[in-house]
């Protein structure tokens, strides 16, 4: 009896490890499974697209910030609508906003891109400003719609992670605008150049690159480098604290390094205050982190631009006749034409092109093309990005910049510029950067 108990004890024994190891091969393979799944994603897999023939109804999906946030974008967003129908009403154009607190509120901006993708007539999805979390949305759209097109503008994520969940991705040309900037904050007459910005910004690549572009310029320019702290909107503090603290601090910035200071921000909601305060300090401000004559003028110095919707010649002429009337004669500036707005309407009507068969998705030229339709008279540079740690060259992944157009004084020529090839290899450390910001002059709570 008890050699029958033994033999039983090790036959449950075995049965048991069978079992686990049954378990380990299905938990393998499923991990394995979701492991393939995930590589795919980040091998960058691309849209399987059909054109749509003549006749054929098609939507495609906006993703914005809100007027507070993004205003530049929203009214992009609006102006396609105006252009090419709302979808709801028969039209092409599907347009949502992501939270003003996104990197609190993921899970939701993430549902809201994602859920585009429920539309059976989506054939593209474009997020601008591809806040965090649109990475992780587009490869969710990926794995149940191939066939939708994913466009990435003004990307605040991991550089190859957004390059390999995305079909065309677009920003600014924060390499080259590095050096420039500070170029032409000197060309104002800056003797120093205050960079404002907080820990959260200087972990997004190109932006923490731009600082240290920026640093390395102004010492190889004469200008004396700042870096101040201002606190970040999404946070508890929202964005009508972090206006206010930078609406009290800008005068006393002044007052401490003098007005021939050129001030810049990195972030949107900022930039409102900051114009005003430089304006009545008598300093310096080159153009904003996404420039536009809309991005923070018109409120900053009460300009109605309400019946100039579209027609930017006119709000660049308005904008200046009250930024000049305020003291900003030849010391403030921006680009002539919006970045988000230009670059939202042209991404729309490129990727109508190649819907349509008109067009190849990564021709530099189309895209230049598409974006100059919106912005007569106005130089546009565009690059192809270079992994720094690769030197790849990245087909899918294009800067884009603008000359510099000075209140008061007209264009700078700041596209004539040349960048010297020091800072087009320039490497940067992130974790230092974002170190570096965290103990910032002027730290923000």
């Amino acid at each position: 009896m008890k050699k029958f108990k033994g033999f039983m004890g090790i036959m449950l024994l075995m049965l048991l490890a069978l079992a686990f190891t049954a378990c380990q091969k299905v938990d393998n393979g499923a991990a394995k499974e979701e492991g393939e799944a995930s590589t795919t994603a980040d091998a960058g897999q691309k849209a399987k697209f059909e054109t749509v023939k003549e006749g054929e109804e098609y939507h495609i999906g906006i993703i914005t910030g809100t007027v507070s946030q993004s205003e530049d974008e929203f009214r992009a967003a609006e102006k396609a609508i105006e252009l090419y129908g709302s979808a709801d009403e028969g039209g092409v154009i599907k347009h949502d906003t992501y939270p003003d607190r996104f990197e609190a509120e993921q899970e939701t901006t993430i549902s809201k891109i994602v859920a585009m993708a429920d539309d059976p007539l989506m054939k593209a999805v474009l997020v601008n400003q591809s806040v965090p979390g649109t990475v992780a949305a587009f490869n969710q759209i990926r794995e149940k719609r191939p066939d939708i097109i994913l466009v990435n503008l003004v990307a605040q994520e991991d550089t190859v992670m957004v390059e390999n969940a995305s079909d065309l991705v677009m920003d600014a040309d924060n390499v080259s605008r590095g050096y420039r900037i500070i170029a032409a904050a000197k060309e104002m007459g800056a003797t120093k150049f205050a960079h404002i910005t907080f820990p959260r910004h200087m972990s997004i690549e190109l932006l923490a690159l731009r600082r240290a572009i920026m640093e390395e310029a102004c010492k190889d320019l004469g200008l004396e480098f700042i870096s101040l702290n201002a606190p970040d909107p999404t946070t508890d503090i929202g964005v009508p604290g972090a206006q206010q603290y930078v609406a009290e601090n800008i005068q006393p910035w002044i007052d401490k390094y003098g007005k021939d200071t050129a001030f810049f921000c990195t972030n949107d909601a900022h930039t409102e205050p900051l114009l005003r305060g430089v304006a009545a300090g008598g300093a310096i401000f080159v153009e904003q982190d996404l420039p536009s004559p809309i991005m923070g003028y018109p409120k900053a110095f009460s300009v109605d631009i309400q019946s100039m919707a579209g027609d930017w010649k006119a709000i660049n002429s308005a904008v200046e006749e009250a930024v000049v009337a305020k003291g900003g004669d030849k010391r403030m500036g921006t680009w002539a034409y919006s970045l988000g707005y230009s670059l939202t309407l042209g991404a729309v009507d490129h990727v109508m092109n190649v819907l349509k068969g008109e067009g190849e998705l990564l021709n530099q030229e189309q895209i230049v093309a598409a974006i100059q339709n919106y912005t007569e008279g106005a130089k546009w540079m565009a690059e192809n990005y270079i992994d720094r740690a690769s030197g790849e060259t990245k087909d899918n992944h294009f800067l884009l910049s603008q000359d510099t157009y000075v209140y008061g004084r007209g264009y700078l020529g700041m596209d004539k510029v040349k960048v010297p090839e020091k800072y087009l290899n320039l490497n940067v450390d992130l974790d230092a950067i974002k170190e570096a910001q965290e103990s910032a002059e002027g730290k923000a709570e």
